[in-house]
Formats: structure tokens, C-alpha cells, sequence
């Protein structure tokens, strides 16, 4: 059997408390980065990839995202009497096909190994792909289809990392390396968090993880990890006896879209990489910053 990824998990349930007031009625994963909410952005890099099941791990207040991701009979009628052929595509050709899309509830905020536990009857026995919508990233190729191009000889689990400064350890999980090629690191170690001085090596894990599903196991036993939570990176350390662990460097700009800086920096460079906006964003900033 080989390892294809078919299915993808987006842990959506947070709150969003960092862009308050803008997420007081509205998820933060439908912030919009220029035309297209993160949300959108994940799901296409999904598709990109060959995912054929996405899964939403939602909480409360998170209707406005499941509304995105369904058919808008006013809308779309509007849209094709006025002729505005443009946009009607722009609503239509993002979206998955009927029984593609799963929901469930994380009802309680207990960490991100935590969200990934609750997918585990939808996602089976099988690799699947976990994406952070928070964690976008500007790549000619999606970042997840880098991954799955090299993961069925590897198997196991296999992450997106990038060097980070020492001084930032503490915000990431960090592998302890055995091996580094340059562009895929095999872990024998992973440690959530380190204080600089304790970090074993400063290659971080970003949103993007293909997993075996072996990884349910450790989760369901909702150890307690760095703040107060269930850590999935805690999690896979205790598979590296099991399955092969790598870390893949991408090719591509990764934008920490939770954090109000990354996000205006994401808006300003996707912005950029459009040939329709490029020139006249390129001149707005000038007048800006001049």
C-alpha cells in the first residue's frame, strides 16, 4: 500500500482573541488576504495537493466559515443576470464537491493535539494532511504538494520546517536532528517550546504535517503539555520509535497571518504577486511610506 495523502484536517476552533474587535462575530480564519479569506487559501493549497476529504474541526461561532464553503443560489443568480461572469467564477471554482466537507466539534479549547484527536473517526486509518490556515505561505508550488511529492518512499510523519533565530525557539516546536540533507531533516527528537538555551537546533515545525495515524493513539491519552495544553508536537515525539519522523524545508515565504503584523505583511506581498494589483499597490505604498 502506498501513502497517499486523500484527506486534510483544518483545526479551526479558536477564537481569534489577537484581532479583536474585527473576530468578535467573525472567525478569524475568514479574515480576507486581499480578495480571499485564509480559510480559502488552505483549502485550495489542499486540493493542490490531491486532497479529496477536507475536515473542519470547528467550535462555536463558526458559521460564517461552513457558509463559505456552500452553494449561494441569491448570490449566484444575481451574479449571472448581471453578467458579472467574473465573480461568479471567482464564488464557484474554489468550492469542493457535495460530501467532500466534514464538520466536527472541538467543544473544548484544549490545544491543538487536542483538535487533531477530534478527527479521528473522519480521517481512519489512513496518512492525512493537518493545515493551520494562520500559517500562509506564498509559494509557486502549494507547500502541501511539496510534501506529498516526497512523502510515499518516507512514510511516518513528515513536517514543514524552517530555520528560526535562537531566540525564538520558544514560540515552535524544535527538532533535535539526526540526519539533514539540507532539505529533509530525519528527527530522532521533538521538543514544544525550548527556551533558546535548551533548544536542540533552531529547525522549527510550521503549520503543515502529514501524519500517520498512529499519532491518535498518544493523543487520546491528553497528556498535558506547554501551556497548559495538548501539544501534538508532544505527541509525535512519542511515535519517533515507530514511525520515521522528517522535516521538509519549503520552498516558499511564510506569513504568520495570527499575528497583526504578519497578516498586513501577507496582504501587502500576496497583493504584490498579482499582476492586476501589483503596480498599483507597489504605487499606494510609495505614496505611503515617501
Amino acid at each position: 500500500m502506498g501513502h497517499r495523502v486523500r484527506k486534510a484536517v483544518f483545526p479551526v476552533g479558536g477564537m481569534g482573541t489577537r484581532f479583536l474587535p474585527a473576530t468578535k462575530a467573525m472567525p478569524k480564519e475568514m479574515l480576507p488576504v486581499v480578495d480571499k479569506p485564509l480559510i480559502q487559501y488552505a483549502v485550495e493549497e489542499a486540493a493542490a495537493a490531491g486532497v479529496e476529504h477536507f475536515i473542519f474541526v470547528t467550535g462555536r461561532g463558526k458559521n460564517a466559515l461552513e457558509d463559505h464553503f456552500d452553494y449561494a443560489p441569491e448570490l449566484e443568480r444575481m451574479l449571472e443576470e448581471r453578467h458579472k461572469d467574473e465573480a461568479l467564477d471567482a464564488v464557484r471554482r474554489f468550492m469542493p464537491r457535495s460530501g467532500q466537507i466534514s464538520y466536527t466539534r472541538q467543544t473544548e479549547p484544549l490545544g491543538l493535539g487536542h483538535a487533531v484527536w477530534c478527527a479521528r473517526h473522519l480521517v481512519g486509518g489512513e496518512p492525512f494532511a493537518v493545515i493551520l490556515p494562520d500559517d500562509l505561505i506564498l509559494a509557486d508550488e502549494p507547500v502541501l504538494k511539496q510534501m506529498t511529492d516526497v512523502y510515499d518512499p518516507l512514510g511516518g510523519n513528515l513536517v514543514a520546517v524552517q530555520d528560526v533565530p535562537r531566540e525564538h525557539t520558544f514560540r515552535y516546536g524544535i527538532l533535535d536532528i539526526e540526519t539533514d540533507d539540507g532539505k529533509l531533516a530525519k528527527a530522532k527528537g521533538l521538543v514544544e517550546k525550548p527556551k533558546p538555551a535548551d533548544a536542540p537546533s533552531t529547525l522549527s515545525i510550521i503549520g503543515r504535517y502529514i501524519l500517520d495515524p498512529v499519532v491518535f493513539s498518544p493523543l487520546g491519552r491528553r497528556m498535558i503539555g506547554a501551556g497548559n495544553e495538548i501539544q501534538l508536537t508532544d505527541a509525535l515525539a512519542t511515535t519517533l520509535a515507530v514511525v520515521p519522523f522528517h522535516g521538509l524545508r519549503f520552498e516558499g515565504v511564510r506569513f504568520d497571518c495570527g499575528d497583526k503584523v504578519g497578516f498586513l505583511q501577507a496582504n501587502v506581498a500576496f497583493a504584490l504577486h498579482r499582476p492586476d494589483l501589483a503596480d498599483d499597490v507597489r504605487a499606494a505604498l510609495r505614496d505611503l511610506v515617501c
